[in-house]
């Protein structure tokens, strides 16, 4: 058996990490001509970080990542609802960790080519189709200019390529763009002394005015301990433009909403002032598909389940989908009926995820505060919402997403 793996982003380089481990061969295609640590920061949470670290990374993430402390809730005055602890610091067996997109990508891709060897990473090929149907998966390739390869020959073929899959508009030529949530977000990375615990996710405010979320992806920076800090502004905005990773945003767009955000423990503009760049896209999704698998064809991560990008969910239901695949493959003889038992654990959790980032996402606990408080300050917490109500609206979220830690015990 081998796998054709479309893709060397998060999904790609974790199943290729995954399969290797089961002893299943495998090679790795990407569009890129060079793999480059680029984005800006993502989460590894628990049950995520259990599947990294179960494949020995938990020393390479931890030198390049920052170990999640806690979570911390404040409203837009800066006034303090709630907070918790994350990661061992909860009582996990695992980390969580706050990284660098490319941070964990690069980690990634050295464990494979340590593991499985540089020749099976594959650069310069977009792939253009795959014929699925036959006695083996053919993957057809062309470089950045458009010139057509010689097709690629595999048992099954798994579709990696994220939100903009070209085999997911194969499967579904008709399915439309990504659908937009009626937020724009705009992101980026600060260097910044530390604040708070230095390790501390931060959520501040709702989408109107604006949302801010906070988390530091990088420690000591410049010798002087200053952290490279991600950051995400959301706020409600009508009209968006089309989704680019690389759009540059300006902060006249979205900083007047934030502007008298100054709290004792960080002032908010100075500190996205000082970003060492600014992007903006729309935040969007899209509705879950009914199948996956497509005879030796199979789409795993964003190219399966496009999600809002809240609660760092993205990357890790992409891990976990590589984790249930491989398991598939080695458990069964034949590869078609694999990739329908992988469809049939996956498809129904994730499009849960889906709809519950839609519904019910993980700051739900600054949505009903927003609600209760009608958006002006409060004299004590307490009056506004119970502790006890906001243990649940997070259990609530972790229990849909997956890593409650009563799950992840009976697990094993």
């Amino acid at each position: 058996m081998e796998v054709l793996i479309i893709g060397a982003g998060i999904g790609g380089l974790t199943l290729g990490l995954m399969l290797h481990r089961a002893g299943i061969a495998c090679r790795v295609f990407e569009a890129a001509p060079e793999l480059k640590a680029v984005g800006v920061g993502i989460n590894i949470l628990p049950h995520a970080s259990r599947e990294l670290c179960a494949l020995g990374l938990e020393d390479a993430l931890a030198k390049v990542a920052v170990t999640t402390r806690e979570y911390c809730f404040y409203n837009r005055y800066g006034q303090y609802i709630y907070s918790e602890p994350a990661g061992r610091f909860a009582g996990y067996d695992v980390p969580q960790f706050s990284i660098h997109r490319g941070d964990l990508q690069m980690v990634l891709l050295d464990a494979f080519i340590a593991r499985a060897g540089g020749d099976k990473v594959i650069l310069g090929r977009r792939c253009t189709r795959v014929d699925y149907d036959g006695g083996e998966a053919v993957a057809h390739f062309e470089d950045a200019n458009g010139k057509p390869f010689a097709p690629e020959r595999g048992t099954v073929a798994v579709s990696c390529e994220g939100i903009h899959s070209v085999l997911r508009k194969q499967l579904y030529p008709d399915e439309g763009p990504p659908k937009y949530s009626g937020i724009n977000m705009w992101r980026g990375v600060t260097r910044w002394q530390p604040f708070l615990t230095g390790a501390s996710m931060i959520r501040i405010g709702w989408h109107h005015p604006a949302k801010l979320l906070i988390y530091p992806i990088r420690n000591d920076i410049d010798g002087q301990g200053r952290q490279l800090v991600n950051w995400v502004c959301d706020i409600e905005t009508p009209q968006y433009k089309a989704r680019d990773w690389n759009r540059g945003g300006k902060l006249e767009d979205f900083l007047p909403a934030m502007a008298d955000w100054h709290f004792d423990w960080l002032d908010v503009p100075q500190f996205i002032r000082s970003a060492d760049a600014i992007l903006e896209y729309p935040m969007v999704d899209q509705d879950p598909l009914p199948r996956w698998s497509f005879g030796r064809l199979i789409l795993l991560g964003d190219a399966a389940h496009p999600m809002y990008p809240r609660g760092a969910n993205g990357a890790a239901q992409a891990i976990l989908d590589c984790r249930a695949l491989a398991d598939a493959l080695k458990a069964d003889a034949d590869p078609v009926a694999a990739l329908k038992a992988y469809e049939a654990k996956r498809r129904p959790a994730t499009a849960e995820v889906v709809l519950a980032n839609r519904k019910a996402p993980p700051d739900a606990i600054l949505q009903e505060v927003y609600r209760r408080t009608g958006d002006k300050p409060f004299k004590n917490i307490d009056d506004v919402i119970s502790r006890a109500e906001l243990i649940a609206l997070s259990e609530s979220y972790k229990r849909v997403a997956g890593y409650d830690k009563e799950r992840l015990k009976a697990m094993g």
